[in-house]
């Protein structure tokens, strides 16, 4: 490990992530609150934990801060979100993170279990169209153990209200705008800072090689998701929190 890497202040851009995300969400700790609530629920205050398309590990921190004995394993393709990542986690045990591609079908291989308690994402896996977002599912009801949960936040729309879709998100992107004027950073102001940095430069032009700007994905409905996910395994399926814009749903195996 490099000098330069353990002298970043890995803390300070874990909670840039987090401010710019809220630019989008400003419901965003609402519905870790919530998810956290339901993994307590199920699982109890001690659980192994998949933290899926991590990120920075917005997830985990918030896991361990409430469940000290919890522990983590954060897998993501992203090289400079898990630099973070692993920077700001470094010297924790309860932690692990794996680098993989979730198309991969041996994904699953690199990861030190072979199964969780829980499996926890958040506004990720609308980077993945439909297909390999089923068959993501399916492989998921292979790894949560009898009895655990998986959880997804992210953006499901419902094509049936156009209206009210429009309505909802005139009102949230004017909102972000005033956010915006006041200082917030959206993302592409919040990579830039990030390709300007000396320790996450070379792994942001990777990422970017990886994904481009963004990963043109989709955003079926809350309706998909839960049917989906009993197709893959799960006995049961629904949302457990909602936004206007986005929902959490839960699946119990």
């Amino acid at each position: 490990m490099t000098e330069a890497f353990t002298s970043t202040d890995w803390r300070a851009w874990q909670e840039s992530w987090d401010r710019q995300q809220e630019w989008y969400m400003p419901d965003r700790e609402e519905r870790f609150r919530v998810m956290l609530d339901m993994v307590e629920a199920f699982v109890g205050p001690a659980p192994r934990v998949l933290d899926l398309a991590c990120g920075t590990g917005s997830i985990t921190d918030r896991l361990l801060k409430r469940f000290p004995d919890a522990t983590s394993t954060g897998v993501d393709l992203d090289p400079a979100l898990l630099a973070i990542a692993e920077g700001y986690f470094a010297g924790d045990d309860r932690v692990g993170f794996v680098r993989a591609d979730l198309t991969d079908p041996a994904w699953t291989e690199a990861l030190p279990y072979d199964t969780y308690d829980a499996v926890l994402t958040a506004t990720a896996l609308h980077w993945l169209r439909t297909e390999p977002l089923a068959v993501l599912y399916g492989r998921l009801g292979g790894l949560v153990r009898e009895g655990g949960v998986f959880m997804n936040a992210d953006h499901m729309i419902d094509e049936s209200t156009p209206r009210i879709n429009a309505a909802e998100r005139a009102h949230r992107h004017a909102a972000m705008e005033r956010a915006k004027a006041a200082g917030a950073l959206d993302w592409t102001q919040w990579w830039e800072l990030a390709a300007e940095d000396p320790v996450l430069a070379a792994p942001t032009a990777e990422r970017f090689g990886i994904y481009g700007e963004h990963a043109e994905g989709d955003t079926p409905s809350l309706e998909w998701h839960a049917r989906t996910l009993r197709e893959a395994g799960f006995a049961e399926a629904r949302a457990v929190w909602a936004s206007p814009s986005d929902s959490l749903v839960l699946a119990l195996k």
